[in-house]
């Protein structure tokens, strides 16, 4: 495909380098001023989300008193387990320690949520501690339901032709290693993704590309069938994209299933059956299986009364408003990340954008005024569709295209520099952000 960039590699990578970064920060404002405060701050989860709020309110507020909870010692960088899983990058490549991240002002609390009382204004955990706040930053992610799928559980992954990249490092490894049988000997590729909203919803159609990809790299292609079985009627959740996809995959061999969801795998047969919208049965034999399985909040936010009533029962978002991202029932509390029940925006580039808006918010409540930051649902997808070429998808809740880079890169063309931005620029724009800086 002819490229609408001229010259050399080295202009190539600092226009990447320089891009990425661009797409990530907004255009350069002056400082806000500090706000002085003696409000407690309760920020439920320390990764993009809550670790990116925490650095931006010790910035900007002076004697706050600002608590992060979060079990985790690691802190990963979800974006990169596609490359993982794809053999492109250890799994070294997306950890690194929470404690890296937060700011010294911060303090952690290294344990599970178990419950929050919206009304008392306070946050208990596991452990026993019970914290009060006058402000309360939702952010712990998102569940991986792997329990819903019958027959399934992580020990499988990376043995008998099954991978699952979503479930961590180690397993995105494990996928490749599964994967790579694959490449090496050909037969059957099923893969999958959830009924359920999901994060990143890039990330199974990316596996499905790169594995194509491998596959005619290693001269094995012709001895391969993809088949993408998914429960929705269409391959992304914006039309313009979704035909692209189609064609895409139309022109490469992939074959497609729609209104079809994983319910159970027997492993022994290399036998996954799914259901369709009529409750009807459907086996589909495979020598690999890409399990993505359903997701949903945590449950304590379902417990604690902080979901929705009336959309994605099921799951368990936050019920906030998709604007402002404050919870419509709580006026002291957001939800920010992967949790918050919003149309669109549970990927990271997603995160950049929502957390100004909750921190102009939130300071505009210490002070007694109304904030005035609107998060309009932009989500960005690095689309990989084989190694060394992305499309830049960049959208918003209205499913219009929103390139950060117009008449300069078609988000629609697989393209060197949209790779680039994915496989380089990415992840440093990602940890400015995760320092408050982005």
């Amino acid at each position: 495909m002819k490229q609408r960039f001229q010259g050399s590699r080295r202009a190539f990578l600092a226009l990447a380098a320089a891009g990425g970064a661009a797409a990530a920060v907004p255009a350069a404002k002056a400082a806000a001023p500090t706000v002085t405060t003696r409000a407690r701050i309760v920020i439920i989860g320390a990764g993009a989300a809550g670790t990116a709020m925490a650095n931006r309110l010790v910035r900007r507020l002076q004697g706050a008193q600002i608590t992060v909870i979060d079990p985790r010692a690691e802190h990963l960088y979800q974006p990169g387990l596609s490359l993982v899983a794809a053999g492109l990058k250890p799994a070294s490549y997306v950890v690194s320690r929470t404690t890296d991240w937060l700011p010294d002002a911060v303090s952690l609390v290294a344990e599970r949520v178990a419950a929050v009382d919206p009304l008392a204004q306070t946050v208990a955990t596991e452990g026993g501690a019970v914290l009060e706040y006058d402000f309360l930053i939702v952010a712990p992610g998102l569940i991986l339901d792997h329990d819903a799928i019958e027959g399934f559980n992580l020990d499988m992954v990376g043995h008998n032709g099954i991978g699952a990249l979503y479930a961590g490092p180690e397993h995105a490894a494990r996928t490749w290693t599964a994967a790579a049988r694959f490449v090496e000997t050909g037969g059957r590729a099923v893969l999958t993704r959830p009924a359920t909203e999901m994060k990143c919803a890039g990330a199974p159609l990316k596996h499905t590309f790169l594995l194509d990809d491998r596959l005619r790299r290693a001269g094995n292609r012709g001895k391969a069938e993809l088949a993408y079985i998914v429960p929705q009627r269409a391959l992304f959740g914006v039309p313009i994209v979704a035909e692209k996809v189609r064609m895409l995959y139309a022109d490469r061999g992939v074959t497609t299933t729609y209104q079809r969801s994983l319910r159970s795998i027997d492993a022994d047969r290399r036998v996954a059956s799914f259901s369709d919208p009529d409750g009807g049965m459907h086996e589909e034999a495979y020598d690999y299986l890409h399990v993505i399985p359903p997701q949903r909040a945590p449950e304590f936010v379902v417990q604690s009364g902080l979901s929705w009533a009336d959309r994605w029962t099921d799951q368990g978002w936050v019920d906030c408003d998709m604007a402002t991202l404050r919870h419509n029932r709580y006026d002291n509390i957001w939800a920010v990340g992967d949790v918050a029940g919003v149309p669109k925006g549970k990927t990271a580039a997603s995160v950049k954008w929502q957390v100004p808006v909750v921190e102009d918010h939130l300071v505009a409540a210490i002070q007694g005024r109304q904030g005035t930051e609107i998060f309009n649902g932009y989500t960005s997808c690095p689309l990989i569709t084989r190694i060394g070429r992305a499309m830049l998808v960049e959208f918003d809740y209205n499913d219009n295209l929103v390139p950060s880079f117009p008449g300069l890169i078609a988000p629609l063309e697989e393209l060197w520099i949209s790779w680039l931005m994915k496989e380089v620029a990415l992840k440093p724009t990602y940890n400015a952000m995760l320092r408050g800086a982005a």
